[in-house]
């Protein structure tokens, strides 16, 4: 008995340009449409999707050897750029 599988028939309102795709693509691939809707929804339900994020790679960081200035003193600022400073 456990070696059975139960299919349940449903029915789903797909918007029309959605529907012709996956026509097209079922018949690219030589597979039922229903093959290709169960095989999206295993792949958005798979577990190891929601439990792996990728890990961003550091920002690269960057010695200037220039000056430290609060950008919102103007006068600071300008100090710095005309080299009175």
């Amino acid at each position: 008995m456990s070696d059975m599988v139960f299919h349940m028939k449903t029915t789903l309102n797909i918007d029309d340009t959605v529907m012709a795709r996956l026509r097209r693509e079922a018949t690219r691939q030589n597979k039922t449409m229903s093959e290709l809707v169960e095989a999206a929804l295993r792949l958005l339900f798979h577990p190891a999707r929601h439990s792996k994020k990728k890990k961003l790679p550091p920002l690269p960081t960057f010695r200037s050897g220039g000056y430290l200035v609060d950008v919102a003193d103007r006068d600071a600022l300008y100090d710095v750029m005309e080299g009175r400073r």
